[in-house]
């Protein structure tokens, strides 16, 4: 399953490539939604958009990203003053006598003021990095479908839960951000020939057993150990990935929220241990995909069959 992805954040890059419109009314709604206290996951990549800001919608949007940015950074602040007074507290303690209370206190808050300031650099951070456009489930990312005959970009979150379906599908099926290619016409039959998306992606990450990644069975009492490795297609390139998204609506509240659809895997990625793969479609098959027939589904599968076979070579993921 596809539990990662560096997904592209650009919306020049979206309205250059696809000709597309970027719902700017839909990305007001959403930072307004953060700015009232949801605990909304962003990425910096997608906040890096408004940097610049000249409409007035995208001004808004800048003044919400500086305002929580802000709010962050005081609160980051406090707690690291906090663990800071801790970690004097506690080797104060060890100066005077060695307990195990004060050496886990010392610890426990090296580690905060550690992960504190690493935190507080990122937001006062202006350039990019690379880890800022990576997605995990429940982050937002834009996604192109077709609305009313256009190519639009929307922002979305990367955990599908199906319209009609109750909130609780969040947490009682959490691998919803993939949606399985042979349960399209089971759990997807609602969406799958009905509310098509692309994301674009340029590597994904997958959790594997490291003894399925070396090939070999587990030892006699040895545990499973657990590793990620990051997959990026060979040459490099950015992939087009068939996506399924729903418009929830419940108690008020609206969700947009997409799932990327999954394959067996490549022989490349099997035998690094894995036993899932997203799927690239082809550029001339963008418009047949995202304007799907629902009485064809059978044109919609062979645009999965007929889709980007590139290499995908593994590291361990940073």
């Amino acid at each position: 399953m596809c539990y990662s992805a560096q997904v592209e954040e650009s919306f020049k890059r979206y309205v250059k490539q696809f000709g597309a419109d970027i719902d700017i009314h839909q990305f007001v709604k959403l930072y307004g939604h953060r700015a009232e206290g949801m605990p909304l996951r962003i990425p910096k990549a997608m906040d890096a958009n408004f940097a610049e800001a000249g409409t007035a919608d995208e001004r808004a949007i800048a003044a919400m990203i500086a305002d929580f940015d802000g709010a962050e950074l005081a609160r980051h602040e406090q707690e690291l003053f906090k663990q800071r007074k801790r970690l004097a507290d506690a080797e104060r303690s060890l100066q005077a006598r060695v307990t195990k209370a004060a050496s886990e206190s010392r610890r426990i808050a090296t580690n905060k003021v550690k992960w504190l300031l690493a935190r507080i650099a990122d937001i006062k951070r202006r350039e990019l990095l690379p880890r800022d456009s990576r997605i995990f489930p429940g982050h937002y990312a834009p996604v192109l479908l077709i609305e009313d005959g256009r190519r639009v970009v929307k922002p979305m979150r990367y955990q599908c839960r199906p319209q009609g379906k109750p909130a609780f599908y969040d947490r009682k099926y959490p691998g919803t951000y993939n949606a399985r290619r042979d349960n399209l016409e089971g759990f997807w039959k609602a969406q799958f020939g009905y509310s098509h998306a692309i994301a674009v992606i340029s590597a994904f990450y997958e959790n594997v057993s490291r003894h399925d990644l070396q090939g070999r069975a587990l030892a006699a009492g040895e545990k499973e150990e657990n590793v990620i490795l990051e997959f990026r297609p060979q040459p490099p390139q950015d992939m087009l990935i068939a996506c399924l998204w729903s418009r929830w609506q419940g108690d008020g509240e609206e969700l947009l929220s997409f799932a990327a659809i999954t394959d067996e895997p490549p022989a490349e990625i099997a035998a690094a241990g894995h036993d899932r793969c997203i799927i690239p479609i082809k550029p001339a098959n963008v418009d047949a995909w995202l304007d799907p027939d629902p009485h064809n589904l059978a044109a919609l599968y062979a645009i999965l069959d007929d889709r980007e076979r590139p290499y995908y070579a593994h590291s361990m993921a940073a």
